[in-house]
């Protein structure tokens, strides 16, 4: 069987209505850095933002979130160090900075996502 490989969709969201106005989709990196500055995968404007803020990290468990800017990153209002990713997590960059939202899809390596995803449907319709 092929191995599965996680893919993992960023989104900047509005500050007002939480949609998405910004994404970027890695489906090969095992470190995802955001920050301030350019030499992140993620680049956000912002002066709460650190030059480095946060880093996602891919690990055998799925991926995990690492704080490492002096603002903090923040899950429900909660200041977080680390913490496991779960599909749909929104974390938030500062008490007053960005929301992101994280978006996760296991792909099975050589597939492309949509063929994925049907996979995952038949085998699902299969089981039941």
């Amino acid at each position: 069987m092929p191995a599965l490989t996680n893919v993992i969709t960023l989104s900047l969201l509005h500050p007002v209505d939480k949609t998405p106005v910004q994404s970027w989709t890695f489906e090969k990196e095992s470190v995802v850095r955001i920050g301030r500055s350019v030499s992140n995968d993620v680049v956000l404007y912002s002066a709460v933002v650190s030059r480095h803020h946060v880093e996602l990290h891919q690990t055998p468990d799925g991926w995990e979130i690492h704080n490492v800017g002096i603002n903090g990153t923040f899950l429900a209002g909660q200041r977080i160090e680390k913490k496991a990713v779960q599909d749909g997590l929104v974390i938030r960059l500062a008490r007053s900075g960005p929301n992101i939202q994280i978006n996760l899809v296991s792909q099975t390596r050589g597939m492309s996502s949509i063929h994925a995803l049907i996979a995952k449907q038949e085998a699902a319709r299969k089981s039941s």
